[in-house]
């Protein structure tokens, strides 16, 4: 049992390093080429705002893998060897809270701020729309937490009879093994005599109800964003792979592209710097926010059309190569697509014929995940985390597919 928490704790360990370095490499991968060596707060920001998000979706199978520790256990105290996992779900919840509450909005103030002011003015400019989401926030919390922040349970009180312990074990059979009169079938107090119920009120600690609150919140919007996902994330990849450009375009074609999106170019900066002089003279209405988006929904049309153009008429000494790993790249996503699409399909299964059924028709990925525990202690509890690792892939490209305004944070739909 030692060895296996310590070669739990050890996976813990390796899992959360593999997932700070895949969203740094995903960081400097897809950052935009403007923002090379600068603003590295708000790039911490997201690597550990994907890690905490990636890592609170693998505390399920963590979970699940910390409760084998006790299921052959001799005594009652071995369950104090495994991991704290209360500590540590409430710990990734107000992080996550404190994360998209404040520290990403400071960021995201922070950084889209105007470039023509200070420094110092950029940061007081952020800090005061930090500080009143927190009054606001915390108003919000205490009073709820004042007002419903108790939990009601059900508790129901048994009884049964008893008997002398008997000289002989004649008067107990296969057909009567336990006390409850002619008939009974098992050992149970429920059986013996009549249950009474009552209603116990007990107030939720505070760090507890904040994780109730946010687990409220997620599961809203995991059920929007997770259902659009679970469709459009293998279905765009394979998509992707659809619409690939099929040959490289002759260099007469990347000529007259390539104009052509100059012109587009140079049409969008100058109506970037006309909003740009409309902000500075304060006429910030309406009309002028809908331009923005405008521009901003052009502007990544137009950063699109310029990878693909790339992609059909790859330059310089490795262009063969470069166009090699373009056609690479695109097999990559149908493979990824297909097996997103098996994810998918198995996961709706499951969803009917387990959850939306009563009673429920089979156990399905439940049973699949027990078996390959049974194969070896970590296999079952692998393949959980990647089922779940997948949800929240499809969170997130339903989140870009549909867009999402929450307050003062905006993510818009990606085309």
């Amino acid at each position: 049992m030692g060895d296996f928490n310590l070669a739990l704790i050890i996976v813990a360990i390796v899992v959360c390093v593999i997932v700070f370095l895949v969203n740094v490499y995903l960081l400097v991968n897809y950052q935009h080429p403007d923002d090379k060596n600068q603003a590295y707060f708000p790039k911490f920001v997201v690597v550990l705002g994907l890690s905490i998000a990636a890592i609170s979706i693998l505390m399920l199978p963590a979970d699940v893998a910390n409760r084998q520790a006790c299921r052959h256990a001799i005594y009652n105290g071995a369950c104090n060897l495994t991991l704290p996992m209360k500590d540590l779900w409430i710990a990734v919840y107000i992080i996550d809270a404190v994360l998209v509450f404040f520290v990403i909005p400071f960021a995201m103030f922070y950084y889209e701020g105007d470039q023509d002011k200070t420094i110092g003015k950029r940061v007081k400019s952020a800090l005061m729309w930090v500080v009143t989401t927190a009054i606001v926030c915390g108003l919000l919390l205490g009073i709820l937490y004042g007002v419903v922040g108790k939990v009601d349970f059900t508790v129901r009180h048994l009884s049964s009879t008893t008997t002398n312990f008997p000289t002989t074990w004649t008067d107990y059979t296969n057909t009567q093994p336990c006390i409850g009169g002619s008939g009974a079938r098992q050992c149970s107090a429920y059986l013996a005599n009549a249950a009474s119920e009552k209603t116990w009120t007990m107030r939720a600690t505070f760090p507890e109800y904040v994780v109730a609150l946010a687990t409220i919140v997620g599961s809203v919007l995991f059920t929007i964003f997770g259902g659009v996902g679970i469709a459009c994330l293998p279905l765009g990849l394979i998509f992707s792979f659809i619409r690939r450009p099929k040959a490289v375009i002759t260099r007469s074609q990347y000529i007259k592209e390539a104009t052509e999106l100059g012109k587009k170019a140079r049409e969008l900066k100058k109506a970037a710097d006309s909003l740009h002089q409309e902000e500075r003279s304060g006429s910030k209405g309406r009309k002028w926010r809908k331009n923005v988006k405008a521009v901003e929904k052009e502007l990544l049309q137009l950063e699109e059309d310029v990878k693909l153009l790339e992609e059909m008429y790859p330059q310089g000494e490795k262009a063969e190569t470069a166009w090699a790993l373009t056609v690479l790249g695109y097999l990559a996503n149908l493979v990824l697509g297909i097996l997103g699409l098996i994810v998918s399909v198995a996961w709706v299964a499951h969803i009917i014929i387990y959850l939306l059924i009563d009673p429920p028709l089979s156990a399905f990925l439940n049973e699949v995940f027990i078996k390959l525990d049974d194969i070896w202690g970590l296999l079952g509890t692998a393949a959980f985390a990647f089922f779940c690792f997948y949800l929240l892939l499809a969170v997130i490209a339903g989140a870009m597919m549909l867009g999402m305004r929450l307050v003062f944070i905006t993510i818009h739909p990606m085309k």
